[in-house]
């Protein structure tokens, strides 16, 4: 008897041919995996339990518009989910279930930290600048000297960064967290900047301006102090040399002009006499 003839291995044509079957039977098998398992997840007693956490982690930080939208959604996905079966069914399903929500209910925890202390900060600056642009003289008067507040608000904004860098791990916080530092930093330098306008616009002590007007009216020929004369009167009047200098040179616009004698002086000593 003639031994079996050995077999043949398939040809590449036809491996060619069953491989696109296999690839479809393969996908509508995965397809049909897919459509099963959504379906479990859509009927478990959790689902609408995890679908409002869910969407709660998509309105931190969203518009109001996009809030009304997110609410809506849920709203439309709860009246058409049905719940069949009970916990205890399919256990591995029901911790599948348990721990996807607890990691949403922390991650929205974590997103909405920075956000709430973001919002408060804004708040207080927001009434600080309210309070300047209305009550202008109170604010310059209540208000701390510039260096302390800007000191105050940069311990606050120092900790909030210390405690927003220590939660946000993930890199959607991290540029939050980027974009509100550039943000307050505006802020706040628009206040220092404004604290330092009102500085300059400050009038002089009561008792400064009469120390430097008793030392005007007893010069008032020639009422230009030396320099002797600006750091005796700086020291009287506890003012800065540059705030008497500038005292002096707004007093002489306003309220002196040479006589004919002084000023023959002057042309003088620049020009020498004009009749010898």
């Amino acid at each position: 008897m003639a031994p079996p003839a050995p077999s043949q291995p398939p040809s590449v044509r036809t491996l060619v041919r069953s491989e696109p079957e296999q690839l479809v039977r393969f996908g509508s098998y995965s397809s049909e995996v897919s459509r099963v398992i959504r379906t479990k997840v859509a009927s478990h007693p959790l689902f609408p339990q995890l679908l409002r956490a869910h969407i709660d982690c998509q309105k931190v930080g969203a518009s109001r518009e996009m809030v009304q939208v997110l609410d809506g959604i849920r709203v439309e996905n709860s009246a058409v989910c049905q719940i069949s079966g009970f916990l205890g069914t399919d256990p591995e399903l029901d911790h599948f279930m348990e721990t996807y929500c607890d990691l949403l209910v922390k991650y929205k925890s974590d997103l909405s930290r920075p956000m709430d202390e973001a919002t408060v900060f804004l708040n207080h600056m927001e009434t600080q600048l309210h309070s300047i642009c209305l009550h202008p003289a109170a604010a310059t008067n209540n208000t701390p000297q510039p260096d302390k507040v800007a000191g105050s608000w940069e311990k606050d904004f120092s900790k909030m960064e210390k405690e927003a860098i220590e939660v946000d791990k993930r890199n959607e916080v991290q540029e939050l967290k980027d974009g509100l530092i550039r943000r307050y930093s505006g802020y706040i330098s628009n206040l220092k900047h404004e604290f330092s306008k009102k500085k300059k616009k400050e009038k002089l002590p009561k008792d400064a301006k009469q120390i430097l007007l008793a030392w005007w009216n007893i010069h008032f020929k020639w009422p230009y102090p030396t320099d002797v004369d600006k750091v005796a009167l700086a020291e009287w009047t506890g003012l800065e040399q540059k705030q008497v200098n500038n005292w002096f040179i707004n007093q002489r616009k306003r309220h002196w002009k040479p006589t004919e004698e002084i000023q023959a002086a002057i042309l003088d000593g620049l020009y020498g006499p004009l009749h010898e």
